[in-house]
């Protein structure tokens, strides 16, 4: 079937709220790349936005997967328990940064692990207040809308949002936010807004995914631990878009030496079947009542066979090393291309968690947005799938599969080369 078909039906059976970066329709993938309906060929530096970094059918994923479905698809976790979620639990818990002992609860998306902390941190610290970040990404519910900072487009016309959220904002020294500037936001927002007695938790991303891949300092993360220690807060540290190798630790939060009190997990986590889970500090996990936690899918069976071999395929093919060659590699290839285009401002990753910031004339304040969109364009055109993000809608990032091989990672770069130069 032609793209162009699809596309028309999916225009008049999809609401247009759920958006789609390319107009080009899956019909196969395997590892870094995807067939669309036409049989065309691309290389995949999205992931399924991050979804997929032991990429696409990966064979022991899918292998896993089909053992547990020629068992049991669903019988729910609530009503009887089965032993994959206990053995995934297991690994995580003892996979999370810190010392002290923790429990792990299974969910399915993103947007509900981000819930299930806030719930989890109220009922520990019997406060109700959460402070999030401007340009933060945490998901499309109506809590995960409230810390969420960014407006277009995820909060238009759906307020009003829950109550006793706050934001100050995220450090980005590219765009003359220091770090000093946002610890004296949050220290301003204590004296004039809400006395930290009030607030449950602080909910962080270490590298900010929708928000432009802006990365918090180990500093600035070990600064946040000590103001949540001196107030009796929790830190939830928000995984889900870094988690399982792509920042070339299993968990991003590693590089800061701390311990979060909580850690939300999504996307990677089981090669592309849905679940996601909160990590925490036991005596944290254990404070909302039996029945308060849980939901119908939470935990799927076919997810928890899937994320352990997940596990298996990041310590077995060393994917944490490779996600820093790979982040390397697409550095090295930005910077080349910057010597000869000032159009092309910041280059930043964490392994490989990559980005390419587009600006005006060389000039960090003048973010060029038109031009992103049209780099995407022709990539695509090229056979290279890209995605933009950022608060200014100006940024390229990179996620391509950590199992990608290396001459095909270098045939996209080639294509994104291409690319920029025909976006001028």
């Amino acid at each position: 079937m032609k793209n162009e078909t699809l596309l028309k039906s999916r225009e008049a059976a999809v609401p247009r709220g759920i958006g789609s970066m390319h107009p080009v329709f899956a019909k196969r993938a395997l590892n870094s790349e995807i067939w669309d309906e036409e049989d065309r060929r691309y290389i995949d530096f999205a992931s399924g936005i991050a979804v997929n970094n032991t990429g696409h059918n990966h064979p022991r994923v899918q292998a896993a997967a089909a053992e547990q479905l020629g068992n049991f698809s669903h019988v729910c976790f609530q009503v009887t328990p089965y032993a994959p979620y206990i053995e995934l639990a297991e690994k995580l818990s003892a996979l999370a940064p810190g010392p002290t002992p923790k429990k792990t609860i299974f969910l399915t998306t993103g947007a509900e692990a981000v819930e299930n902390a806030v719930k989890i941190a109220r009922a520990a610290t019997g406060r109700p207040g959460v402070i999030a970040f401007g340009g933060g990404f945490h998901g499309r519910t109506m809590m995960t809308m409230a810390l969420t900072g960014k407006v277009a487009p995820y909060k238009i016309g759906f307020g009003p949002f829950p109550a006793d959220v706050w934001h100050v904002p995220f450090p980005v020294p590219y765009h003359g936010v220091t770090e000093a500037d946002s610890l004296k936001a949050l220290e301003n927002l204590f004296k004039a807004d809400v006395e930290p007695g009030r607030i449950a938790a602080i909910i962080i991303e270490r590298v900010q995914g929708e928000g432009g891949f802006y990365a918090a300092s180990p500093a600035f993360m070990q600064t946040l631990r000590a103001i949540c220690d001196e107030h009796g807060i929790l830190l939830i540290c928000d995984e889900i878009q870094t988690g399982f190798a792509r920042t070339g630790r299993v968990f991003a939060t590693e590089y800061a030496d701390i311990e979060p009190d909580l850690m939300t997990i999504a996307k990677a986590m089981a090669g592309g079947f849905p679940i996601s889970g909160v990590i925490g500090k036991k005596d944290i996990m254990d404070a909302p009542a039996p029945g308060g936690l849980g939901g119908t899918y939470g935990g799927s069976p076919l997810g928890c066979a899937a994320g352990l071999a997940v596990l298996d395929v990041i310590r077995e093919e060393g994917l944490c090393e490779r996600a820093v060659e790979i982040g390397d590699r697409v550095i090295r290839h930005c910077n080349a291309l910057r010597q000869s285009d000032r159009g092309i401002g910041d280059i930043r990753s964490l392994g490989a968690m990559a980005a390419m910031e587009m600006i005006h004339n060389g000039d960090a304040s003048q973010p060029d947005p038109d031009r992103t969109k049209r780099i995407v364009h022709e990539a695509r055109e090229r056979g290279l799938l890209l995605l933009s993000c950022g608060v200014r809608a100006n940024v390229i990032r990179f996620l391509m599969p950590l199992t990608i091989p290396f001459e095909v990672l270098d045939e996209g770069l080639a294509i994104l080369a291409e690319a920029v130069k025909a976006s001028r």
